[in-house]
């Protein structure tokens, strides 16, 4: 599957817009496009699927290897994977959408904000494309599509401006419909605010689809993938080579506006190695019969009323009582908890499970990719053994003074700067959103197998 790379000149350049509309152009022209976005994002691949109908890939370094990292795209489907960026090209401290591209050896097109530049833009590009030959990054900066662009004048200056190394690759004009309404956390969920399908189709026929299909690229094979660079090395655990007789055990995953954080590749590995049910809390359903739980993050401060008087809620605490194993990732940690306390100051009480207080803030505590350290024995990972993921949230969490924990914190903030991953019963809540490819996954479905370990 050959592939582009949309990169953004810095955050707010309007890369989620321009990878939406230059996917309906590919697609005008005839080719299948598959969504991904590089970096640990769940809201932006929310919008990818709204518009293409698939699941957008994540591709992020640190949370998979540069060989999870290929072969994530390789289980990709479409004719072109179009990789929406974060931030700016460059920008991250341990993983940035230059590194992706280069991972996958990818040429990148450059997304401008040309609402106040014509000459300027092509100044900017130019830069971006030099810069990679000055730190000495194979980055292959192919050309520009300007965001926020008029025709005629406007058009024309820009296009005239770029040097014959940089292809113009179209414009994105400014129009009503064009704009996702923000919140904490970032943009809003696809399904909540999805943006006007109209707008977009409007907006692909100022974008030269031919000229991109001609730059695509296929990355490297996995199986035949370079090693990886020092800087970014990476072994996750190796996956599980045999499956249990009928897909033995059944993991419950809570799947609402509550629970929406979760990678396209944790749901395909569970479904893997176990069967999967989902429920809505949200919505007042009951706990299906499962051997374990998982409650991926997401928004439960925004629906706390309905959580609270959810009876699923009150089944998660009983089967977690019982020793069913129980994975919270950072809402799930929030609604594990005794209770939470929104904005406004309204407590709700949560399932009580973890010895925790959870208070949302005005402005984020936490947001780095994450590195972990096990202490003792839990659900994703053995004492001894390391966890990378991804961190991002508004809230706090005040631990009971004899709260075990099952990890020490190597990079990130965790619960409390030096620790995460609260353990109770077979139950554990953590701030840290862990991608399959770091083994996290398996080790949890092993558990639900042979009979979950109690912590050390």
């Amino acid at each position: 599957m050959r592939g582009l790379v949309l990169a953004g000149t810095s955050s707010g350049v309007g890369k989620t817009v321009t990878t939406l509309a230059v996917g309906r152009a590919i697609e005008a022209a005839g080719a299948d496009v598959q969504p991904a976005k590089a970096g640990p994002d769940f809201i932006d691949p929310s919008h990818h699927t709204i518009t293409f109908g698939t699941p957008s890939r994540t591709l992020d370094g640190w949370l998979q290897g540069e060989t999870g990292v290929r072969r994530n795209y390789s289980r990709g489907t479409g004719d072109v994977c179009l990789v929406e960026g974060m931030m700016g090209l460059y920008d991250g401290k341990v993983q940035s959408t230059a590194a992706v591209a280069e991972t996958l050896g990818l040429p990148v097109v450059l997304v401008v904000d040309a609402s106040a530049g014509m000459e300027s833009v092509a100044a900017t590009a130019v830069g971006f494309e030099e810069y990679a030959n000055r730190i000495g990054r194979d980055i292959d900066v192919t050309g520009v599509i300007a965001q926020r662009a008029h025709g005629g004048r406007h058009e024309t200056g820009i296009r005239d401006a770029l040097p014959d190394s940089l292809t113009y690759f179209g414009r994105i004009p400014p129009r009503d419909g064009l704009e996702i309404p923000d919140r904490h956390l970032g943009l809003e969920m696809g399904a909540e605010s999805p943006l006007d399908q109209q707008s977009i189709t409007a907006a692909a026929e100022t974008i030269d689809a031919e000229r991109l299909l001609e730059v695509a690229r296929e990355p490297p094979d996995p199986a035949t993938a370079v090693e990886e660079r020092p800087d970014t090395e990476f072994s996750p655990r190796d996956p599980v080579q045999s499956e249990p007789d009928s897909h033995a055990s059944t993991v419950a995953v809570a799947r609402d506006h509550a629970f929406c954080f979760s990678y396209p590749a944790t749901l395909e590995r569970l479904r893997e190695l176990a069967e999967v049910v989902t429920f809505s809390p949200v919505d007042g359903e009951t706990l299906p019969a499962c051997d374990g739980v998982y409650l991926p993050g997401g928004y439960p401060e925004l629906h706390a009323d309905e959580l609270t008087d959810s009876p699923a809620i009150g089944d998660i605490a009983a089967a977690a009582r019982e020793g069913r194993p129980v994975l919270g990732e950072c809402g799930g940690l929030m609604a594990l908890s005794e209770t939470l306390t929104t904005a406004d100051g309204t407590q709700y009480e949560m399932a009580g499970v973890l010895p925790a207080a959870i208070q949302m803030a005005d402005r984020y505590q936490a947001l780095d990719h994450v590195q972990l350290e096990t202490r003792h024995s839990t659900l994703t990972a053995d004492a001894g053994e390391s966890r990378r993921g991804h961190e991002f949230h508004y809230s706090t969490a005040s631990v009971a003074s004899d709260a075990r924990f099952a990890f020490d914190v190597a990079r990130g903030t965790g619960i409390d700067g030096d620790h995460d991953g609260l353990i109770e019963y077979q139950t554990l809540g953590t701030y840290c959103h862990l991608h399959p490819e770091s083994g996290a996954i398996d080790a949890f479905v092993e558990r639900l197998w042979r009979g979950a370990r109690r912590p050390n």
